[in-house]
């Protein structure tokens, strides 16, 4: 079982995210995410999908949308420096992704099945790596991180916008 990565295996911002993936086998973690996660999206018609719960905000296409794009951001990352390529990477400018992500143009149900897609081949990638691979490191942002660190941001990333989801946006 992959264990949680220490402090200085990720840049400090990325513990919040971290923080929030409990405490089991992360593949496990990552296949019970998806299905929740599918099952909340599935569950919102597409009127409600154009929601924003203020201004400026992103609409709930945009959040999932979002989740799918920094879910295939950082699985390549961990993919790249797995296989001892250690960058540099770029960053990502988020609000660059959903101004170019055309997502209000997409049926909420396009998305959620790519996220799917996507998530189960990150698992079935994330399964193939030994612990020596997990330990690696690569640059990506100007930061140094390890492959594991980059599995747990995965995953903390996906439940801190799906906390959100239920908080802002379908709350009530």
């Amino acid at each position: 079982m992959l264990k949680r990565p220490a402090r200085g295996e990720f840049v400090d911002f990325y513990h919040t995210y971290i923080s929030k993936v409990p405490e089991g086998d992360i593949i496990e973690i990552l296949r019970t995410q998806c299905d929740e996660t599918v099952a909340l999206l599935a569950g919102i018609d597409e009127l409600k999908a154009d929601f924003r719960y203020a201004p400026g905000k992103w609409t709930i296409k945009e959040v999932a949308g979002h989740m799918l794009d920094t879910e295939r951001l950082f699985s390549f990352r961990a993919m790249t420096f797995a296989r001892n390529d250690p960058g540099p990477l770029p960053g990502m400018e988020q609000e660059n992704y959903i101004q170019n992500g055309h997502f209000e143009q997409r049926p909420l149900a396009d998305i959620v099945e790519e996220f799917r897609l996507q998530r189960q081949a990150n698992i079935l990638l994330f399964r193939s790596f030994d612990d020596e691979v997990t330990m690696r490191k690569g640059t990506a942002s100007g930061f140094e991180f390890t492959v594991r660190a980059l599995i747990y941001i995965v995953a903390g990333h996906e439940r801190h916008h799906t906390l959100i989801l239920k908080d802002r946006y379908l709350a009530g």
